[in-house]
């Protein structure tokens, strides 16, 4: 007798895996070590959850701390905000321009904390904070990685 089992089920056209006769449950997405994983590996729903978590500790700086200097934004800014919008960045990396625009733009409204900088471009900000844009960490990190 077999350990495992597949069948297909007519009903909902898929498969139907059993192990030991017990059948799996089928999930449409599952979280691993903080890395949400989808059918089609394009990661859309992770990247929309640490967007999130990004912004939800955004509005807690902002709360928090009303007047930042630059060097405070920056020790805030990477160590509560980056690394929600760079954990395992090399197994869910983004393909897809509106991803690199989504983690980008919460850069982007970050830096504009800083009041004496949120008239400048983000470009500027960036330069004068030394902070690099995610998408610069991103091929840096892959560039290490690869290495």
């Amino acid at each position: 007798m077999p350990f495992h089992q597949r069948q297909y089920d007519t009903t909902n056209n898929r498969f139907a895996y059993k192990i030991n006769g017990l059948p799996l449950e089928q999930v449409e997405s599952y979280k691993d070590l903080g890395v949400l994983f989808d059918p089609f590996l394009l990661f859309d729903q992770h990247i929309s959850n640490i967007v999130s978590k990004a912004y939800s500790m955004l509005g807690l700086m902002q709360r928090n701390f009303r007047e930042l200097s630059q060097e405070y934004f920056v020790v805030l800014y990477e160590s509560l905000v980056r690394p929600h919008l760079e954990y395992a960045n090399t197994v869910w990396a983004y393909r897809k321009m509106c991803d690199i625009e989504k983690i980008e733009k919460a850069q982007m409204r970050a830096t504009k904390l800083i009041r004496d900088l949120s008239s400048h471009s983000y470009e500027e900000r960036l330069r004068v904070l030394q902070l690099p844009t995610s998408r610069y960490r991103q091929l840096k990190g892959d560039m290490i990685q690869l290495y």
